[in-house]
């Protein structure tokens, strides 16, 4: 198995991982903490893909891709914090003023689960992240310890994950997601 992490410049491998199979139907998209929430709430069915589309061919790219013999496996949403919902969230602190990155969705397709590609996917935000001058990443995993978590909340991955690919706990949250409170995890990437 070969896994590469790259830059999500392809919609139709970004719109496999977290697009609806009904092109009508208004879903995620992964948009959810990366636009502000009335956008969120008013943007629906195609619509949503195209604003997708767009993104996907900005400067940076709304994430990362995971692919297995060059399949697309897996997706990773990482961006700039300010341009996240995050920048205003009030159930998750701000540690400091550095302008930090944010990791918030970590997803591998079925039939590929259960072989650490959650692993490969954060490795590879993490360098893709260094790689645009980000001085710190940050990412809003839930504090399981070591409780099933249901896959469809997953996607904020588990404090364990995260603490694998060296982040640390920079802060408490008073967000909770599946019943689990979420913790603030950072890895700083100035080093």
């Amino acid at each position: 198995m070969t896994i590469e992490v790259r830059p999500a410049t392809d919609f139709d491998d970004v719109a496999t991982m977290v697009g609806p199979k009904r092109p009508d139907a208004t879903v995620c998209w992964c948009l959810s903490y990366r636009i502000p929430s009335a956008q969120n709430a008013a943007l629906r069915g195609p619509a949503r893909g195209e604003l997708v589309r767009e993104l996907v061919g900005q400067d940076v790219p709304p994430g990362v891709l995971a692919y297995e013999d060059g399949e697309v496996v897996g997706w990773a949403a990482v961006h700039p914090r300010t341009d996240t919902s995050f920048a205003r969230n009030r159930r998750i602190p701000h540690v400091d003023e550095l302008p930090v990155w944010s990791l918030w969705c970590v997803r591998v397709r079925p039939g590929h689960r259960g072989q650490g590609l959650a692993h490969h996917l954060v490795t590879g935000a993490v360098e893709f992240a260094r790689g645009n001058g980000a001085p710190m990443i940050e990412a809003y995993p839930v504090d399981n310890r070591g409780a099933k978590v249901d896959l469809t909340m997953a996607y904020v991955g588990t404090r364990s994950l995260f603490e694998r690919a060296g982040f640390v706990q920079a802060a408490e949250t008073t967000s909770v997601l599946n019943g689990f409170p979420r913790v603030l995890m950072r890895l700083d990437l100035r080093g």
